[in-house]
């Protein structure tokens, strides 16, 4: 039996970036060293019922009128990092992606199309004002992307009972995330693109990976990075997720292929792809 919990979690993975606190100007740096010392700080949930809360009134506040003051805090080696939530511009992100998951029909009577245009509206007059904003967490909803997993080796894997402590985590129940340094997680996407482009002509984990590492390039290099099934431990029985290391996985692919084992590399691939699309036949369902 999947586990269960009296707050309605989503279904989706989060990919973070810890930053310390000398990656942000001042006066942000000042705030985060206020917001990091007041304890009783909100964590993952908190985060999910406000975004719920916006959604209930008609027509529903699909992006935020002001940006999130929050973030989840970790101390890594000695020192404090903060990942921002940043839940306006992830709100108008989102939005923009909506189109691609839901059907029309659906779409138009979940988010009107009024509120969607003027909402994108908003989004480029903010966007003119902030060309380099860019988020600190990115989500996936009923599944973990395989190029994520590139990012982490198995030793780096936390699995077990765990409370909602400010640093993400999916709330009290089971936790299963990976946490790694900054300079780890762009060595192994180097690492893996080199062997990818070497032995692949095309794929869509090339341009995905790409897409990862420019993006872990923007951050600060002693930053940590955390990959987190979040709500994800609530659809996926215990047993499934205490024997899932996809992480290890990805390695065992990445590696087949880097010797020349083709038919070793799609067994794994394929091991991975029919993992992962288990439970995203899970949200079709729902």
């Amino acid at each position: 039996m999947a586990l269960t919990t009296p707050v309605a979690v989503p279904y989706a993975s989060y990919l973070r970036v810890y930053e310390p606190l000398a990656a942000f100007p001042e006066p942000e740096r000042s705030h985060w060293a206020r917001y990091a010392r007041r304890g009783g700080l909100p964590g993952a949930q908190d985060e999910l019922r406000r975004s719920l809360a916006d959604l209930l009134p008609v027509p529903p506040v699909v992006v935020p009128v002001r940006e999130s003051a929050d973030a989840f805090v970790a101390e890594v080696d000695g020192v404090l990092c903060v990942c921002p939530w940043r839940t306006r511009l992830r709100g108008w992100q989102a939005l923009a992606g909506l189109g691609d998951e839901l059907p029309a029909p659906v779409l138009d009577a979940a988010v009107p199309p009024v509120v969607r245009r003027e909402a994108a509206a908003d989004y480029d007059r903010w966007r003119e004002r902030n060309p380099d904003a860019r988020p600190w967490i990115r989500s996936a909803t009923w599944h973990v992307p395989v190029r994520w997993f590139v990012l982490f080796a198995d030793e780096e894997r936390e699995y077990g009972k765990a409370v909602d402590d400010g640093a993400g985590g999916a709330g009290e129940g089971v936790v299963l995330r990976y946490r790694t340094p900054m300079v780890q997680a762009r060595r192994r996407v180097a690492r893996a693109l080199k062997v990818l482009r070497e032995e692949l002509e095309d794929s869509p984990l090339i341009d995905g990976l790409v897409d990862v590492g420019r993006w872990l390039e923007e951050f600060h290099p002693r930053s940590m990075v955390e990959l987190d099934y979040g709500g994800l431990v609530y659809t996926i029985p215990e047993k499934q997720l205490a024997s899932d290391h996809s992480a290890a996985d990805t390695a065992e692919g990445l590696a087949a292929l880097r010797e020349g084992d083709g038919e070793r590399a799609s067994a794994v691939y394929e091991r991975l792809t029919e993992r992962w699309r288990a439970v995203r036949h899970r949200g079709m369902a729902s």
